[in-house]
């Protein structure tokens, strides 16, 4: 048993990739940004960071702003993935470490039912968003656990490389991509029920 559990949120904890990919696809159109090439790297990684590689000319506070408002505006299509709630009262500890904003991630936890952890690391709280550690490293260090004692739960590459850089174990679920993509995980399971069976 890990003596904590840092969770991604979307994805993971709160169903929200079409309000996601709806609200990025939007702003694609709208700004002349392809698409095609955006959507396969859109999951798990901070907004900042993608308006910056796919937009550069543009402001990205500002378009960050947008896509959020966008994405706040479809919370009513929002559900609780599946044993996500139990995987969250089943963990010693637990925190979550998420690509989004603090405000966007606070409105998914409440929009669902779920409860706020007393650590919340986002994309407001960082440097270096996921690949990098920092978010792993920075949620476990809140809460007193060493890396090593965590368990990471992810459902997309780039979440995944995070927690193992950060030298964790890490389990993913199969929710936003196919369980070869997320072959770098210890171990891939259909569902968050699935992870509270074998792992909590």
């Amino acid at each position: 048993m890990p003596e904590a559990v840092l969770f991604d949120l979307d994805g993971v904890l709160v169903e929200s990739a079409p309000v996601v990919e709806a609200s990025w696809s939007r702003w694609a159109g709208e700004r002349g940004v392809d698409w095609a090439a955006l959507r396969p790297v859109l999951h798990g990684r901070p907004g900042r960071e993608l308006v910056s590689e796919f937009a550069p000319d543009l402001d990205v506070e500002a378009e960050v702003a947008t896509i959020t408002a966008y994405e706040m505006a479809e919370e009513g299509s929002l559900r609780a993935i599946p044993g996500a709630r139990e995987c969250m009262d089943a963990a010693p500890r637990w925190a979550i470490a998420t690509s989004g904003g603090r405000e966007l991630a606070l409105g998914r936890l409440r929009a669902v039912g779920h409860p706020v952890p007393d650590v919340l690391v986002s994309a407001d709280d960082i440097t270096q968003g996921k690949p990098h550690p920092e978010p792993y490293l920075k949620a476990a260090a809140a809460l007193g656990v060493v890396p090593e004692a965590c368990l990471v739960i992810e459902d997309a590459p780039a979440g995944i490389a995070a927690g193992k850089a950060a030298g964790m174990r890490v389990v993913a679920v199969t929710t936003s991509h196919g369980a070869e993509e997320l072959a770098a995980a210890d171990a891939v399971y259909a569902s968050m029920a699935d992870v509270r069976r074998e792992e909590l």
